[in-house]
């Protein structure tokens, strides 16, 4: 026995995604704040800053998850595919069926590579700093591919 059908699985991972957006974006400017902190005053890189490294990268990776499954089953993108000389042309379509998915892998794979590098560094201004750059340049690329409610490539609510 399913415990979603296909009616009320995607609204559900929607929201889910929806939401768990917030956590992607507090994750990424906490982190940013550690990372600055940390390299402007040359602070030790200590167990608490390689959790907020690490939860920062899981939070986008889980976010990512649903992201796919969204993708997968998502009523614009399926028109998009179905249709692409003339979903082309509609900005919403092209937007959910091309920009967002790949900006939003762009910046997971920063968000990954940063972290995975920062956690190889040997000195600690330098995890910082690596941190810093790598989550910096993710977070502007979310920003753009958030299809925030004033946006003009396509707009949703904050939360759906």
């Amino acid at each position: 026995m399913h415990c979603l059908n296909q009616k009320t699985m995607y609204p559900t991972l929607l929201f889910c995604h929806s939401l768990l957006r917030w956590f992607v974006l507090g994750s990424l400017l906490y982190s940013i704040y550690v990372a600055y902190k940390g390299y402007s005053l040359q602070l030790p890189f200590t167990k608490k800053d390689n959790l907020v490294r690490h939860w920062t990268a899981t939070i986008a990776h889980i976010q990512l998850i649903f992201g796919i499954l969204i993708y997968v089953q998502s009523p614009i993108v399926r028109y998009f595919w179905k249709n692409f000389k003339e979903a082309i042309q509609n900005l919403d379509a092209a937007f959910f069926g091309v920009l967002h998915i790949v900006l939003m892998l762009t910046a997971i794979v920063l968000i990954t590579i940063g972290s995975a590098l920062a956690k190889r560094k040997p000195a600690d201004r330098d995890k910082f700093k690596t941190m810093l750059f790598w989550f910096s340049i993710a977070l502007i690329i979310i920003f753009i591919a958030i299809p925030w409610p004033f946006s003009f490539l396509a707009n949703r609510p904050y939360i759906r």
